[in-house]
């Protein structure tokens, strides 16, 4: 299923499927109870750092000039070339230090647990895929590097600009859980929307709708050239929200999604909710959804949308590369963000969600914390930026950073998107929070039930509310709110 990093094999990030794709956002763990119950405490393992290196304009971090760095990678649908390729630099930096110590593997959590728990983690780790490591538990057992100092360091390009200035919108803010610091670095960026196919727009000499009555015009022409309007994984109808999200944001303001991320009481019951999923029922109610699409794995959605059998789906950025090998050569794919509802709407027209994925951590016990860190200022450099895009078709965490690369129609539609969005990108935090929440309840018991017929608006608006408000009593998980 998709992930952010599903571009370079049908494996994607150990083919981290919805049902898993979780990882792309830190969302997806494979829960153990034992995992860092034996934590080391106290600061024992302080005497096994590393000195810090001499602070100079050339090594802003204060990084140990002959210390060796360690990188465990996950080797998924990114594959390791563009992290071997940014160590590369990082050696030629420090010549003095012995070669970097390199690990590409999928079996993050088995290879690394035993690791945490002897208080001897390397100094990076691209911790995803389908054993990615618990962030929560990770940040609750103080077991992760504020990354606050890499962020206010230099960049590389631009030494009057620190790092954090040089990131796409929300990056730095997905690191942090709750307050300041800042503890996960998510190296690559997706762009979820309305994905079609320009081709298929222009046959029908129609544009992409920018309001919902021209939306719901369109999937009437298309019905008559026997064409559905839209199709989704009915299967896992998580992917709903990818474009039903920024709807119910710019019908409302971004706020609501913020209340709902929250938990807090009525969120779902907001008129700017009630509005969009009304909204999308009436696809439903019109027969624009493409026939059997409740049934459907995202695999066979994809496939029929690409036939041509429906318009629309929405989906993330990697759906380029997951369906690259039923696109059509003369497909022209293009993202756009949700059409409007009308004119009364709280936000512009190319509101969009976008946010980061590949998410990269320093342990607090590391041995070389700063070469950690530093690896991480050299990924974010334009040069090891525009490599890691021109490798795996996704843009990286760096604004901009795409001159010069040959970008495939989808990263284009994407990069033409955000530009479109300018400010006006929301992140919806739900599905890193609460897991169950937004998959199981939300949106295979709510939304996929409204929208294969089986609930009105109104039941599904009050079945999640009734979830939400189990989830914001459920005293066994963390709850966490927008700061």
């Amino acid at each position: 299923m998709g992930s952010t990093s599903a571009h370079n094999s049908n494996e994607g990030l150990g083919r981290r499927s919805l049902i898993k794709r979780s990882a792309a956002l830190g969302l997806l763990t494979v829960p153990t109870m034992s995992f860092l119950s034996g934590c080391a405490s106290g600061d024992s393992s302080e005497d096994k750092k590393v000195d810090k290196g001499k602070v100079s304009a050339k090594n802003p971090l204060g990084v140990n000039e002959t210390a060796q760095l360690e990188v465990v990678l996950f080797n998924g649908g990114f594959g390791d070339k563009y992290a071997l390729d940014a160590e590369k630099k990082y050696e030629a930096a420090f010549p003095k230090a012995p070669k970097v110590k390199h690990q590409s593997t999928q079996k993050i959590q088995s290879i690394l647990q035993p690791r945490f728990n002897g208080g001897t983690p390397p100094d990076l780790i691209d911790n995803s895929g389908a054993e990615q490591m618990d962030m929560g538990v990770l940040v609750g057992k103080n077991q992760l590097m504020d990354l606050t100092p890499l962020m206010d360091a230099p960049s590389i390009d631009d030494p009057n600009k620190k790092v954090r200035d040089t990131l796409r919108p929300g990056v730095l803010e997905m690191g942090q859980f709750e307050g300041d610091p800042i503890w996960i670095m998510y190296y690559a960026y997706t762009v979820y929307g309305v994905w079609y196919s320009q081709t298929a727009l222009e046959k029908l000499d129609a544009t992409y709708p920018e309001d919902w009555d021209a939306m719901l015009a369109l999937c009437a022409k298309a019905k008559k050239k026997g064409i559905a309007g839209w199709t989704y994984p009915g299967k896992f109808p998580y992917y709903l929200p990818f474009s039903l999200s920024p709807f119910i944001a710019k019908i409302g303001g971004a706020e609501v999604l913020d209340k709902i991320d929250n938990l807090e009481p009525n969120a779902w019951k907001d008129p700017a909710v009630k509005a969009a999923f009304e909204a999308y029922y009436e696809l439903y109610k019109k027969g624009y959804i493409l026939k059997g699409t409740p049934g459907m794995t995202h695999i066979q959605s994809q496939t029929e949308w690409a036939k041509g059998q429906a318009l629309f789906i929405p989906n993330g950025s990697w759906v380029e590369n997951e369906a690259a090998s039923v696109l059509p050569k003369d497909f022209n794919l293009a993202v756009s963000a949700p059409s409007s509802l009308d004119a009364s709407d709280k936000m512009p027209f190319g509101t969009i969600w976008a946010s980061g994925g590949e998410p990269f951590i320093v342990p607090a016990k590391a041995k070389n914390p700063q070469g950690g860190m530093e690896q991480l200022r050299i990924m974010l450099s334009e040069e090891s930026s525009k490599n890691f895009t021109g490798q795996v078709k996704s843009l990286s965490a760096l604004n901009g950073g795409t001159d010069g690369v040959a970008l495939t129609p989808g990263l284009k539609a994407a990069v033409a998107a955000l530009d479109k969005a300018g400010t006006n990108v929301v992140n919806p935090r739900m599905q890193d929070w609460y897991v169950k929440l937004q998959k199981e309840q939300i949106g295979i018991s709510g939304i996929g039930e409204m929208m294969a017929g089986r609930l009105t608006p109104a039941e599904a608006i009050k079945k999640i509310q009734g979830y939400a408000d189990k989830a914001a009593k459920d005293q066994s998980i963390k709850h966490y709110k927008h700061q």
